[in-house]
C-alpha cells in the first residue's frame, strides 16, 4: 500500500471510537511506539521511582492539590519525574499531557490516539500517587473564548511561529501558524473548562512563553490560579522558577532588591571572574554545559588589525538569535529586533567619524531561519568602509570586540551586561532582564534613543560607567549567574543521566536535599523570597 493510501485508511480511522486504541493494545502490547513519541525512559524507571514516592508520602504532611501541564514527550517525562516528587511530599497531584511528539507538524488522529493510548499505560504506573488527564482524550466543546484569552491565543501561536521559523514577521495565513493557532485554541478550550470544574490550589507549567505551554500559563492567570512557570539554561543541577509569571521573561527584581546593597565578598568576587574568564577563553566551567565563544580571545589589538579598525571609536552591536524564547515579544520602542538593527544601521551610514561593529550571535550556527546578517544587508548591500559585519561563524571571539569597544548597543543578550562589567556605556533597546537595573542606558522611544546615542557618541569616554556603576554589574551579574538559577537534580537536557546520579529519594533525603527541596516548595507554589540573601548578609 502506498504512504497516501496508509495516511487516508489512518484519517478515516481515526475518526472511528476505539480503532486506534485497540490498535495498540493488539499490536504494540504497552511496548514504546516505533515514533519518535517515545517515553521509554520514564517507562523503565517509573515502578522504581512510583516505590520510592510511596514510601516518602507515608510520612509527609498533607499538602497542595497541584496540576501539572506537559506536552511533547520530553516535557512529559520530565513533568512526570517532577509531579512524583511533588506527591512524595503529600501534594496530590494531577499530571494533564498532549501525547504530541513534536510542535510544528500535522498528526493524522490515529497515530495520535495511539501515542495517547501508550502515554496513558505508562503513566498508569504513577497511579495512586499521581492521576493524569489527557487532553486528547478530554475534549471540551467548542465555546467561545473569552476576549483575553482569544487575544492570548493568537499572540502564543505568532510566537510558535517565529519560534519555528525563526523570523519576526509572521503571515497568519501561513501553514504553520494555522497548525499552531488551531492546536493553542483547542487547549485554551480543554483547560479552561479543566480548570473551572478541578480547581487546583496552584498550577505549574514549564516555560509559559511558547506552544500550549503558554497557553495554559495564560488560562491559569485568566482564572487567577496561582501558576509557577520553569526552564532550564546551560547550567546542570539548577532550574529557573518564575511565581506568576512567564520565566522566560527571567524577572530579577525582586532579587535585585534584596541584593543590591550586598557587596560581593572575595570569594564571589573570585568565582565571577572564573566564569568570565572561561567564556572569554572559550572553556568549559564548573557546572555550565555550554561553550559561549568558538575560539579563544586572541587580544583586543589582534582583532583591531583584523578587522581593519583605526582609532575612531567603535561601537559594539550585539545581536541575538531570531525566535529564542528570550527575545518573543520583548520590544520597547522598535516593532521588532529586525527593524532595530535596520534602523541603527541606517544611522551609522551618516555617521562616518565612527567605526560600527555589528556582531552576529555564534548560536545562530545552530539555526535554519533568517540571519540577522541578512537584514543588515537588505539594508547595505555594500558595506561603507565604517561598518564592519562579523558573522555567526566568523572566527573571532566577541570578548576582543569588546575589548576594543567604546560603546554597546543591545536588544536582550547578556553581552550587554558583560560590556557593562567592563565600563563600557551601554545601550538597551529590548526589554531584558538586566534593564534599568543602574548600569545601562535605557530609552523608551525611537526619539530618546537617538539623542542618547548622538549624546554619547559625541565623547564616548564621558559616558563611560563611574567605578560604583561597574561594581554594580559585577554584583548583579553574580546574582544573575549564581542565585537567579536554582537547585534542582534533574535538568530537561540530561533528565535520565542525571536521575541515574541522584533518584527521587537522594533527591529529596540525601546531602544536597536542602536546596532541592526549598526548589520543591517554591514548585509547589510558595514565592520565591530572596530575602534570605540579605539576612545572611549577601550568601545565597
Amino acid at each position: 500500500m502506498t504512504p497516501s493510501g496508509k495516511d487516508t485508511i489512518k484519517r478515516i480511522l481515526g475518526n472511528i471510537p476505539f480503532t486506534a486504541e485497540l490498535y495498540y493494545l493488539v499490536r504494540q502490547r504497552g511496548k514504546p511506539l516505533r515514533t519518535r513519541f517515545s517515553l521509554r525512559n520514564l517507562q523503565t524507571h517509573l515502578p522504581e521511582i512510583s516505590r520510592q514516592a510511596a514510601e516518602l508520602r507515608q510520612t509527609a504532611p498533607p499538602g497542595k492539590k497541584i496540576f501539572i501541564f506537559a506536552t511533547l514527550h520530553y516535557w512529559i517525562e520530565h513533568a512526570a519525574l517532577v509531579g512524583m516528587a511533588l506527591a512524595a511530599q503529600g501534594h496530590k497531584v494531577t499530571l494533564g499531557y498532549l501525547p504530541y511528539a513534536d510542535w510544528q507538524n500535522d498528526i493524522n488522529r490515529f497515530d495520535l490516539r495511539r501515542q495517547n493510548a501508550y502515554a496513558r499505560k505508562v503513566l498508569e504506573e504513577a497511579r495512586p500517587l499521581m492521576d493524569s488527564v489527557s487532553f486528547i482524550s478530554v475534549r471540551a466543546p467548542y465555546t467561545p473564548l473569552p476576549a483575553d484569552l482569544a487575544a492570548a491565543v493568537q499572540e502564543v501561536s505568532t510566537y510558535d511561529a517565529q519560534y519555528t521559523l525563526q523570523v519576526e514577521e509572521i503571515d497568519p495565513q501561513s501553514e504553520i501558524y494555522k497548525l499552531r493557532f488551531n492546536r493553542n485554541r483547542e487547549i485554551a478550550q480543554g483547560v479552561l473548562a479543566y480548570l473551572r470544574q478541578n480547581r487546583p490550589d496552584v498550577v505549574v507549567v514549564p516555560n509559559g512563553t511558547i506552544q500550549e505551554l503558554g497557553v495554559v500559563y495564560r488560562v491559569a492567570r485568566h482564572l487567577k490560579l496561582p501558576v509557577v512557570t520553569y526552564e532550564f539554561s546551560d547550567q546542570r543541577q539548577r532550574i529557573w522558577l518564575a511565581y506568576n509569571s512567564e520565566v522566560m521573561r527571567q524577572d530579577t527584581a525582586k532579587l535585585w532588591e534584596a541584593s543590591k546593597d550586598q557587596p560581593l565578598r572575595e570569594d564571589q568576587l573570585e568565582r565571577m571572574r572564573s566564569l568570565m574568564m572561561a567564556r572569554q577563553r572559550a572553556a568549559m566551567w564548573e557546572n555550565f554545559a555550554r561553550l559561549w565563544q568558538g575560539k579563544p580571545a586572541e587580544g583586543g589589538e589582534q582583532a583591531r588589525r583584523k578587522l581593519g579598525l583605526d582609532q575612531r571609536p567603535v561601537v559594539l552591536l550585539a545581536t541575538n538569535v531570531l525566535g529564542d524564547s528570550l527575545t518573543l515579544g520583548r520590544q520597547v520602542f522598535s516593532k521588532s529586533m529586525a527593524e532595530w538593527i535596520s534602523r541603527t544601521v541606517q544611522y551609522f551610514i551618516g555617521r562616518p567619524d565612527v567605526q560600527l561593529v555589528i556582531r552576529i550571535h555564534p548560536g545562530e550556527v545552530l539555526t535554519h531561519g533568517q540571519s540577522m546578517a541578512d537584514v543588515v544587508q537588505e539594508v547595505l548591500p555594500r558595506l561603507p568602509e565604517n561598518i564592519r559585519l562579523i558573522r555567526a561563524s566568523d572566527e573571532i571571539n566577541t570578548y576582543d570586540l569588546i575589548e576594543v569597544a567604546d560603546v554597546g548597543l543591545v536588544y536582550t543578550t547578556t553581552v550587554g551586561l558583560e560590556m557593562a562589567m567592563m565600563g563600557l556605556p551601554v545601550i538597551v533597546a529590548g526589554q531584558t532582564h538586566y534593564r534599568e537595573r543602574g548600569f545601562t542606558y535605557d530609552p523608551d522611544s525611537w526619539v530618546t534613543y537617538f539623542k542618547l546615542l548622538g549624546h554619547i557618541l559625541e565623547n564616548p569616554a564621558e559616558y563611560r560607567l563611574s567605578r560604583e556603576q561597574v561594581n554594580q554589574a559585577w554584583q548583579y551579574a553574580y546574582r544573575f549567574f549564581f542565585d537567579y538559577p536554582q537547585p534542582f537534580p534533574w535538568h530537561l537536557v540530561r533528565l535520565w543521566e542525571d536521575y541515574q546520579n541522584t533518584d527521587l529519594k537522594t533527591a529529596l533525603t540525601g546531602s544536597e536535599s536542602e536546596g532541592y527541596r526549598r526548589s520543591f516548595r517554591f514548585l509547589a507554589g510558595e514565592p520565591v523570597n530572596w530575602d534570605y540573601i540579605k539576612n545572611n548578609g549577601g550568601k545565597s
